[in-house]
């Protein structure tokens, strides 16, 4: 189940997308007592993963439907991959965002031709926007983690990362919205020899860890993490892969984040986000249970605020 998917989507957005490129640091991999490879989605389109679903989901679209074009409500990077991959298909995109959101990011959107309407920042005052957008449009909602076609989009980073490396031992992803997570548990599946994938989550927003434990859908109180793109919890799609095929979540310190970015940026000399320095934190604080296992690392995007960045 879903192999053949995964296959099908790869081709369809296989023209829309960048087949990302795959480093290693010698240096990394002497701290970590193991053999890593980054794939890199950093050098995707827009900057991140999340072009691979925003354009499946948007193929998958009717003619008719496709006419009215498409709405989500996104902080960052699904409102930048939906805009680009809107522009690239020649449908209008209404892109909600929080007032709270990065200006940088807000420029990003409007770079790309998505039309930018501001709400309060709740998650309440999103869904209701987009909600409202959706029937006075007759737009379709798109949602950044929880849609099948989403979601398989995300999987085809794994995908290719293990038709290049086919004999990885445990593939590590941050966990927000949980789309690539739940898309890299698909793809490990049908595409890997016996692979697992481990999850990485801040203690500041660890919703997903709390609802393996609990077994229903948890949410944060407080969202006060460096990570701002894992600010957002698991939905009815994708926790039931998540349930059942994530080996399991590893949750880490602000100061982890920032000590794994930093040493992205210094030893891969590439610009990375916070949210997807969590993957390699959780690898380090573990890192005696992985020795000389081959393991790979999706670098989720690179879409920073350069005026923002945490390192002194």
């Amino acid at each position: 189940m879903y192999k053949q998917d995964l296959i099908e989507v790869h081709q369809r957005i296989e023209p829309y997308i960048h087949n990302t490129p795959v480093l290693s640091s010698k240096l990394i991999n002497e701290i970590a007592g193991t053999s890593l490879v980054f794939k890199c989605e950093n050098f995707q389109k827009m900057g991140a993963f999340k072009m691979r679903g925003a354009t499946n989901a948007i193929i998958q679209l009717s003619e008719k439907k496709r006419k009215k074009g498409v709405v989500t409500h996104s902080s960052g990077n699904f409102a930048q991959a939906l805009s680009l991959a809107a522009k690239s298909l020649g449908v209008k995109a209404y892109i909600v965002m929080p007032s709270s959101a990065p200006q940088v990011k807000k420029d990003a959107v409007k770079g790309y031709g998505g039309e930018i309407i501001i709400c309060k920042p709740t998650l309440e005052a999103r869904e209701a926007t987009a909600k409202e957008i959706e029937q006075s449009k007759g737009a379709t909602f798109l949602h950044p983690s929880n849609d099948m076609d989403v979601i398989l989009g995300q999987g085809t980073a794994g995908k290719e990362l293990l038709e290049d490396y086919p004999n990885l031992d445990y593939i590590f992803v941050p966990v927000g919205g949980g789309g690539l997570v739940a898309g890299t548990i698909l793809a490990a599946k049908h595409f890997g020899n016996n692979c697992k994938v481990i999850g990485g989550e801040p203690f500041e927003v660890d919703d997903a860890y709390r609802s393996l434990i609990s077994g229903k859908i948890e949410s944060n109180k407080s969202t006060n993490t460096i990570a701002d793109g894992l600010k957002t919890q698991l939905g009815d799609k994708n926790f039931p892969i998540i349930q059942e095929g994530i080996e399991k979540i590893v949750r880490v310190t602000e100061q982890e984040i920032k000590e794994s970015m930093l040493l992205i940026w210094e030893r891969l000399k590439i610009v990375c986000e916070a949210s997807c320095a969590v993957a390699l934190a959780a690898l380090l604080k573990e890192k005696e249970n992985y020795k000389n296992k081959k393991i790979g690392i999706i670098i989720s995007g690179g879409n920073v605020d350069l005026s923002t960045l945490p390192f002194s």
